[in-house]
């Protein structure tokens, strides 16, 4: 039961990091916004501190995939959760900041976006999935 245990954890950290994530990919598709219609440099400069922020937090959310992968071994349920952050054009957002870049630049955006979102959903499934495993296991005891 602690593994399930450590896993509802781990869970629960992922979670937290994907929440400052999708802010952080929020405000970059606000700014791409801005960008689009107009922004320059330091509009530029905002968007990419802010994909910048995401992706940190998206690295350290991987490592605690590949950790939540380990733990659910033990307990013999077959999951494959990862995270493609992919790759931003930053130096093309900047170097030729321009209309067809910066719709370009939002469009990853938005994917990145809605990888969050669905990472978020399939890991709340998962974790509902442990609590009913730990009840039962509790109930065992």
């Amino acid at each position: 039961m602690s593994d399930i245990r450590e896993a509802r954890r781990t869970i629960n950290e992922i979670l937290e990091l994907l929440e400052k994530a999708e802010s952080q990919f929020k405000g970059a598709r606000m700014w791409g916004f801005v960008d689009i219609f107009g922004g320059g440099l330091l509009t530029d400069l905002i968007k990419h501190s802010k994909l910048g922020n995401a992706s940190s937090i998206m690295n350290r959310v991987a490592a605690l995939l590949e950790l939540l992968q380990r733990q659910l071994q033990g307990l013999r349920i077959p999951v494959d959760y990862h995270m493609n952050t992919g790759t931003f054009a930053t130096f093309a957002d900047f170097l030729f900041d321009g209309a067809v870049f910066d719709v370009y630049m939002q469009s990853k955006i938005w994917k990145s976006l809605d990888e969050v979102r669905k990472l978020e959903s399939r890991l709340r499934e998962l974790d509902s999935i442990l609590k009913k495993q730990e009840a039962v296991l509790g109930d065992r005891t």
